[in-house]
């Protein structure tokens, strides 16, 4: 674990293999220098989950430099110029001095190789990530001035924002993805760029936003990044439902609009995510961005009451219509959108309970309706009481706090997490004699309305219940 020399913070370091894969390259006549995040993250005192390595040999010689060195390696990054190595249990990278640019029709990069380090420095996104750390020397590179920018927290591009830009719009992207990560804040320029070029994003590829998109939710501070996604215009192409949030006055007008509201509503989700021990460890990706778009419906449903009231009825299940719509355009997988929709569906069911009370069938079709969402929709239904009136949050916190001993209560008697039917389909063909259909369905649900609504019974009551209700079916 060789630590740093004087100029680095107190206890910097690197990994073994960071230095004997410096020691291979030099042996080999080639430079190689740690690079981008790695080296910035030596300066915030943590370590990087990646690294990424760059050199002046192109891929062919790096393959050669680690020939018995590395344990493996793929070159499925050749035509970028990258190839992986794993060496033990470290997967690293190793990629030529490059350039990337975008032509104005295409969404994949044009890539050319370079020969010093300086000319693919000034190439990189931010300052921050234009630093490298030369191997084995450990001579810091850093011409322009990355440094000085982590500790003003302060985010620019090496060369004009609009180069950068132009090479890869992305970058857009990713200043709003550290705005968030990092707390930094993103210079005039660099926003007045972003400003006039957010449309350029339409050219990179879906699943490449959602991937900065994910990062951004995730990090410590996502309202500053959502923010600066809003108003520079990013959001319009990429999440158009939040900036359309300011346009929608709640209906008790004491929120600037909805969207101040969801950002507070984001904000009190993530302080209510778990340790890594807990129901919802964070950082929570589903919950937070149900809670950013748990309110997407309501410029939809907006409607002026007599009076100058303002309601949205039904902006829900609208809204999580939106939300999967715009997730699956974001090319998300499955059992994400089917979750989050999920949430976005159900984060008004719980209100009215502590007006009305539930009966105990609507408690248990709270659960099962949830599913394995329920402590995410727990904490998003909090999250979503923003109001000034110290009473009402008051009473609504009370109120939830009786919802989750009920169920707990219910769960401890019935298993409700698991509640099924009392038969199921191969007992329901067996008494009523019946092959698989449609007919074995609508039997199923039957008893499934029955459970929710009145709990267990004995398995001879269920069949008999079952066959009167085929003989009212004949």
């Amino acid at each position: 674990m060789p630590y740093l020399p004087a100029g680095f913070p107190d206890g910097a370091w690197v990994p073994d293999v960071v230095v004997a894969l410096g020691e291979q390259f030099a042996a080999h006549g080639h430079e190689l220098s740690l690079v981008g995040g790695p080296v910035r993250d030596l300066f915030l005192g943590r370590s990087s989950p990646d690294l990424d390595f760059t050199t002046d040999a192109d891929p062919d010689q790096i393959i050669a430099a680690v020939s018995g060195f590395a344990d493996a390696h793929w070159d499925i990054g050749r035509d970028f110029g990258t190839i992986g190595i794993r060496k033990g249990d470290d997967i690293l990278e190793v990629t030529t001095y490059r350039a990337e640019a975008y032509d104005p029709d295409s969404r994949k990069p044009q890539v050319s190789f370079g020969s010093r380090l300086e000319d693919d420095l000034v190439r990189r996104d931010f300052t921050v990530n234009a630093m490298a750390l030369q191997l084995p020397s450990f001579e810091l590179v850093d011409p322009h001035g990355g440094v000085r920018d982590l500790v003003a927290k302060h985010l620019r591009t090496p060369g004009t924002p609009e180069a950068s830009f132009s090479d890869d719009p992305l970058r857009m992207m990713r200043a709003a993805r550290f705005a968030s990560q990092l707390g930094l804040d993103v210079a005039v320029e660099v926003r007045e760029a972003m400003t006039a070029m957010a449309d350029r994003l339409e050219i990179v590829s879906a699943e490449r936003v959602r991937e900065e998109l994910v990062k951004l939710i995730t990090g410590a501070h996502p309202r500053q990044g959502v923010d600066l996604m809003v108003e520079t215009g990013l959001a319009d192409v990429v999440l158009p439902e939040i900036p359309a949030l300011r346009l929608a006055g709640d209906e008790h007008h004491r929120h600037k609009d909805v969207y101040q509201h969801s950002l507070q509503v984001l904000e009190q989700a993530v302080d209510l995510e778990t340790d890594a021990d807990g129901p919802v460890p964070g950082p929570d990706f589903v919950l937070r961005f149900a809670a950013l778009m748990h309110d997407v419906g309501k410029p939809r449903t907006r409607r002026f009451e007599p009076g100058g009231a303002v309601s949205f009825r039904h902006h829900d299940v609208v809204g999580a219509k939106m939300t999967r719509k715009r997730m699956q355009e974001l090319r998300f997988d499955k059992d994400s959108i089917k979750a989050v929709g999920r949430l976005v569906e159900l984060h008004m069911r719980f209100y009215g309970y502590g007006d009305a009370g539930w009966s105990d069938s609507a408690v248990r079709r709270y659960v099962t309706d949830a599913g394995d969402q329920l402590e995410r929709l727990h904490r998003l239904t909090r999250s979503d009481v923003t109001t000034r009136n110290r009473k009402k949050a008051a009473r609504l916190d009370r109120a939830y706090d009786d919802l989750e001993q009920r169920i707990a209560e219910l769960a401890e008697q019935e298993e409700l997490a698991r509640i099924r039917p009392h038969l199921d389909g191969e007992q329901i063909m067996e008494i009523l004699g019946i092959s698989p259909g449609p007919d074995v369905g609508k039997a199923y649900r039957f008893l499934l309305e029955h459970r929710m609504d009145h709990g267990p019974i004995a398995q001879d009551e269920a069949e008999r219940l079952l066959r009167d209700w085929w003989a009212e079916q004949e």
